[in-house]
């Protein structure tokens, strides 16, 4: 999983710690959801979504989903 979490916190100028605290969880949560080593619960990533004044599929990115630069084709052969 990829994350733009830091990206959309450093354009808005808070901390790890300052997003931390508005989102209600530790600043080592912040540190590995930004690394990718975490995967949230669906709550915690609307609350950061919600923080940092975007979407949650603007914020994480999943290595299986392709994304819009890479459409994925898929071919089904029927008889």
């Amino acid at each position: 999983m990829i994350t733009r979490i830091k990206e959309y916190r450093t354009r808005q100028n808070l901390t790890q710690e300052d997003l931390a605290k508005i989102v209600g969880v530790r600043r080592e949560t912040i540190v590995f959801l930004e690394q990718g080593k975490y995967n949230p619960s669906l709550k915690l990533a609307h609350d950061v979504a919600r923080a940092l004044h975007t979407r949650i599929d603007e914020l994480f990115i999943f290595d299986d989903d392709p994304g819009p630069e890479s459409p994925e084709i898929r071919e089904i052969l029927v008889d």
